[in-house]
Parts: structure tokens; sequence; C-alpha cells
């Protein structure tokens, strides 16, 4: 995402103007609208014309168009964005279709614009999860998880005295996994390949895709050898791709990342409601109390909270972030796309860790309860 222009004024009201550069941005983009929000945008439509002699001709023209946002959707498969609303400049064509940029007229949209604008924050980890006859390969970009090929294959099972199908069947979809990573894995941005697998799956798979490597002098699989890491991992179903970026073995080649940084939070918060519960609060009114009192040290929220529908649910939210970051506090806003922000929302999709333990919150809402008794 390019920024082309900004102009926000001291109460955070104002406008942006970004350019969309590849895929990923519409989800950015996603998260920067909501309903109310002006959006403009270049379209392009077919127009019809008569002429003078009353013959009619059509022709496609770009046009600009600038709507109030009545419905905004995602397709996270196709990363397109759809968005629907009344057309607010004179104009007969309606419908909106994001190509060029656009401009946002909204509030607190600073942070995740300078997110969406960083060159660095790319795709930069794709995954292999497999087990026999099942594989996902995955791209985990800094704003979701992207399931880019789903592989299946039938195995038919070991007979006595013949393995011969079941080595035919286990080539053929040895073969489709590593197509799948030639098609859909860019390894001039991936740092790393994560393949998974419960069993030696994984190992049989990297040795034959290493021998064909060589047999075809494959110089995309060899010269990026070393990308490929091992993982154990409970199935090869796309869940158990937490699990995988939690490992030990490979958090150390994922450091840099905003995906394993959002799991190792969320594994920081589970272990210390687990030996600390006092100092570990989810749900906005709990984890409000905790930032009145200046006792959060690192805020967990999902993005899809930013999303509300109501104004006024919504600027709860964004205050409670600036309450956090303007008393110290580290915030972390996890992306309802990653497995780690699918977990957050079931959580009610706001989690904090505190500096100092805070017990009883309840305690003072029953004890006027029951004084008006």
């Amino acid at each position: 995402m390019k920024l082309l222009h900004k102009d926000i004024e001291k109460d955070n009201a104002g406008q942006v103007t970004l350019m969309p550069e590849e895929a990923e941005d519409m989800w950015h983009t996603y998260n920067l609208l909501q309903v109310g929000d002006s959006l403009r945008a270049s379209t392009i439509r077919k127009v019809q014309t008569e002429t003078s002699t009353g013959s009619v001709g059509s022709s496609r023209v770009r046009i600009m168009l600038t709507v109030c946002v009545e419905t905004i959707d995602f397709d996270s498969q196709a990363c397109q964005l759809r968005v629907k609303g009344t057309n607010l400049e004179e104009n007969q064509y309606v419908k909106v279709c994001l190509a060029v940029c656009l401009a946002v007229c909204k509030e607190h949209v600073l942070p995740r614009t300078e997110q969406a604008c960083d060159a660095a924050q790319k795709a930069d980890v794709a995954a292999v999860v497999m087990q026999e006859g099942l594989a996902n390969v995955v791209l985990v970009t800094p704003a979701m998880t992207l399931l880019r090929a789903k592989v299946e294959v039938t195995i038919p099972r070991k007979r006595k005295g013949s393995c011969t199908q079941h080595e035919k069947a286990l080539e053929r979809f040895y073969e489709a996994v590593m197509q799948a990573i030639l098609r859909h894995i860019n390894f001039d941005v991936v740092k790393c390949v994560l393949v998974a697998s419960p069993g030696f799956v994984k190992d049989q798979f990297i040795s034959y895709l290493y021998r064909e490597a060589v047999r075809h002098d494959n110089k995309v699989l060899l010269e990026n050898r070393a990308k490929f890491i091992l993982v154990h991992s409970s199935s090869g179903h796309k869940y158990s791709l937490k699990e995988i970026l939690s490992d030990p073995t490979v958090t150390s080649r994922l450091s840099d990342t905003k995906a394993a940084a959002e799991v190792r939070a969320l594994e920081e918060f589970y272990k210390m409601l687990q030996h600390e519960p006092d100092r570990a609060f989810y749900g906005l009114a709990h984890v409000e109390k905790a930032a009145e009192a200046l006792a959060v040290d690192a805020l967990l929220i999902s993005d899809v909270l930013f999303r509300h529908q109501e104004v006024a649910t919504r600027s709860r939210y964004v205050r409670l972030v600036d309450s956090v970051k303007d008393n110290g506090g580290m915030v972390r806003i996890f992306s309802s796309l990653h497995v780690s922000g699918e977990q957050l929302t079931q959580l009610s999709g706001v989690a904090a860790i505190l500096r100092f333990p805070i017990a009883d919150l309840s305690e003072p809402e029953d004890d006027s309860s029951s004084d008006d008794d």
C-alpha cells in the first residue's frame, strides 16, 4: 500500500489517499472502511451514447465515484473488496469497484495506515501442513493467513506382499504438493517454508522434493533448500498452524514476523491466566477497569472489534487502545484472519496482561447491589 496524501486534523479527523499495490492491501482497506465513510475510487463503466442520427453506440470509460459506504464485504480467498453505497456526486453510475486509488474520510486510521504502507511487512512465511493424502499450502502475511492450495489424494492401504499401489499414490500426492509449492510460494519474498505433519510424512516428502529437484535440475528449490524447516504437527489441517508457529524450533527463525509475535503474546497471556489469574484479564469491562487502574502492561485486541457497526462501541475500543498507549502499555492488534486472532476473538476479542495483580473486580458491583436491597 502506498500513501499518496494525508490530511489529518488535530482531532484525528480528515482524509488519507491510498494506492493499493497488492492483494493483501484490500484487507487493510476493509479494516479502514466503516459504514458511513466517504469512499472515492476509480471504476470502469459501460456508457451508451446516442448520435444526432439516432444510432446508439457503447464504450467503456473510466470514471471516479464518491459514495457513502452502506455495506462492506471482503472475500478472503480472492482478496477482493466489495463496497455498496449511495453516490455523493452528480453521476448516473452508482456501483463502485476498487481499482486504482481510494480516499477515506474517517477517524483513527493512522496506525492501520502505517502498517499497510510498511514495505517490510509482506508475506514472509509459508507453511505446508500435511498428513497422508492431505496437504494445505498456506501463506502467512502480517495481516492474514491465506490458504493458497489444498491437495487431497486418496492413499490406499498397504497390502501384504504388495505396496505398489500405496507407493504410487504417495508419489502422486507428493508431486501435487511440490507443484503447489512452486505455483504459490514466491521464494524471493518468503524467508522460510514450514513443512509440518504428524509422524514421518514431512520427512518422506522433503526427501522426495530434494530428489526431484536434483533430477529435474530445479534451481528454485535447490537454491532455497535452506529455507525449508521441518516441524511436528498433530494433523494436516489448517488449524494446526497455531501449534506450528509456537514451536520452539521455529520461533528464532520467525522472531521478526508479526504472526509469530501474535502467537507468542497469546501464549504468554494463557500462561499468565493459568499461573497468575489476577494478572490476566479478558472481556471489555474487566480490561477497561484494569486500564483505569493503569495496570495494563500489554493489550491484545482483535481488529474485528474496530469494525463494529455502532460508532459509540467502536470509539470505546479506540479509547481503550489510546489509554493503554498513553500509560506506557504495549498494544497488539491481532488479525482476525490469523489463527491466533481467531482464538482471541473466541475470548471476547480483547485481553490484557497486567503489571500487577488486581483481584475481585466484580465485588464493588455486588456491594452496591446489596446496599440497594
